[in-house]
């Protein structure tokens, strides 16, 4: 009985650490839904973001791969790819949208550069 109360313990603060730093990624298909709910995307530029995030997730999971747990080389390699990534979804996007897209990635670089990569 212990030994399994110290295994749920456990498991519980694993969990709770997961979760703390962030969990999994989210999907190109959840990151395009968010940006069409707080963007107001039409369906066609909701299909068109999947697909640019979609190809960012691959060239990223190589760069990962390639980096081998080497986290300045993937802090460069990964630069260039937000920039292109952010450039192509920002040619989608009406100018409003465009504005509105560029004040959500200044808020999310800020809150990585404070220290505070979560929700």
């Amino acid at each position: 009985m212990r030994k399994f109360l110290l295994m749920c313990c456990f498991l519980v603060g694993i969990t709770a650490m997961a979760h703390a730093q962030g969990g999994q990624r989210r999907s190109p298909e959840d990151q395009a839904k968010a940006l069409q709910t707080s963007l107001k995307l039409s369906d066609d530029q909701t299909t068109k973001v999947t697909a640019i995030l979609k190809v960012q997730a691959t060239k990223m999971d190589s760069v990962r791969t390639a980096a081998n747990g080497d986290r300045t080389a993937m802090r460069s390699a990964m630069g260039p790819i937000r920039t292109a990534t952010s450039d192509q979804i920002k040619a989608i996007l009406t100018q409003d949208q465009a504005t509105a897209y560029q004040k959500f990635l200044d808020e999310q670089r800020a809150r990585m550069q404070g220290g505070g990569g979560g929700n």
